[in-house]
Formats: structure tokens, sequence, C-alpha cells
């Protein structure tokens, strides 16, 4: 008897397909929204990563020029008011505040430096948000997809419950495939959450760095224009 349900147990295909076609429509539907999830963080990985990585870059870029002596105007008219570098949407910001703050006679409007300060926080602010879009939807995979998956494995037990108590056997063959059924729902829960959990963190202290880097090139390019107001 031992051996023959030993035989039955490995006709039994233990596949994650197998698993899936056998599971409840209810496990399949978790199964199904796991995997959607898991694509979705996979996707948002992939762009956070390509956009951090050339935020990074045009930075770098963008500093070399700002700090290699060439005049700020010269440098402005050079980038122009359709910037494609989000450091150089935060300078002309700056610049443009500071052209429409002097008056007809070249003196500077009461208020200037402030301004210039606001237009460059809106502009941070705006680079700030576009840099993080996104990351929420990591944080809401990394911490709903475990419990999701969990829903299908006590779902999936229950109903395995239910069929041994139909058939009244407890054999292997009755059991084993109800219970590989629930628990891939846990692995897949699992599968989507530790990448989203992982790059969620790692994206949130990569925009803190690219912002803190804006603010920390906004308030010198303040000093300078400060110096010039007062000169």
């Amino acid at each position: 008897m031992e051996a023959e349900t030993l035989a039955l147990a490995q006709e039994i295909d233990f596949s994650m397909l197998g698993l899936f076609a056998r599971a409840t429509l209810t496990v399949k539907l978790v199964m199904i929204l796991l995997i959607a999830a898991s694509v979705w963080s996979w996707a948002i990985i992939i762009e956070k990563a390509v956009s951090y990585r050339r935020a990074r870059r045009e930075a770098a870029r963008f500093d070399r020029s700002f700090w290699s002596g060439e005049p700020l105007d010269e440098l402005y008219d050079q980038i122009g008011l359709d910037p494609a570098g989000r450091a150089e949407r935060v300078f002309v910001a700056g610049m443009t505040e500071w052209r429409r703050s002097h008056r007809d006679d070249g003196a500077l409007i009461p208020g200037a430096h402030a301004r210039i300060d606001r237009s460059m926080d809106v502009s941070i602010q705006k680079e700030a948000e576009s840099l993080q879009k996104g990351l929420p939807v990591l944080a809401t995979v990394g911490s709903t997809a475990p419990f999701v998956g969990l829903f299908g494995t006590v779902w999936g037990i229950m109903h395995a419950f239910i069929e041994i108590a139909q058939q009244q056997d407890t054999s292997l063959v009755v059991v084993a495939p109800g219970i590989a059924e629930a628990l891939l729902a846990t692995g897949l829960g699992l599968l989507a959450a530790i990448p989203a959990v992982v790059f969620y963190n790692k994206f949130s202290a990569d925009s803190d760095r690219v912002i803190s880097g804006y603010e920390a090139f906004a308030d010198e390019f303040s000093t300078i224009l400060s110096r010039q107001l007062d000169s």
C-alpha cells in the first residue's frame, strides 16, 4: 500500500505550472496578483536605476561646467530655457528669476534674493517628486505582498483540509498537492516583496543623496548671487 501511494505521488506534477493549474480560483487570483506586482516592481526598479544613474551623471557634468570659471550668464545662455538635466533645471530656475529681478535701469527689484531662493526650492521639489515617483509602489508591494501570499496559503490549506475530510484519506497523495499549492502563494509573495524592499531602501538613499546635492548647489549658488547683490 505504501509503495502504491508513493508511486501515485510521483505521478503528480509538482512544477509551478502544475501547482498553479490545480489551485483553487481564489489561490490562482492571489498568484496572478503577486506575479503582476512582481513584474510591476521590477519595471520600476529598472526605470529608477537608469534614472538615478543618469541624474548622477548629469549633476557631475553640470558641476564641472558651473565651477569651470565660465560667467554664469554665458552658461545660462548655453543651457537655454528648456534644459534636459535636473541640476541644470535648478540652475535655470534661479538664473531666470535673477534676470527677471532686474529693472530696465539695471537695478534689482527689492526681495530678489528671497524670490531666487524660492524659485530654486520649487524646482528642487519638482525634481524630488520626479525622482521619487514609483517608490511608494515598491514600499506597498514590499509591505503587503507577504500578507497577500499568506492569505493565499491559508486559503489553500483550508481547501486541502476540506478535501481530506471529504475523501477521508490522509495519505500523501491527498495531502501533498494541496499543501504545495498553498505554500506556492507564500513563495510568490516573498519573491515579490524581497526585491521591492531592498530596492526601495536603496533608491530612497540614492534619492536623498541626489536631492541633497541639488540643495547644496542651491545654497552655493545663492551665496554667489548674495555676494553680487552686496557688491
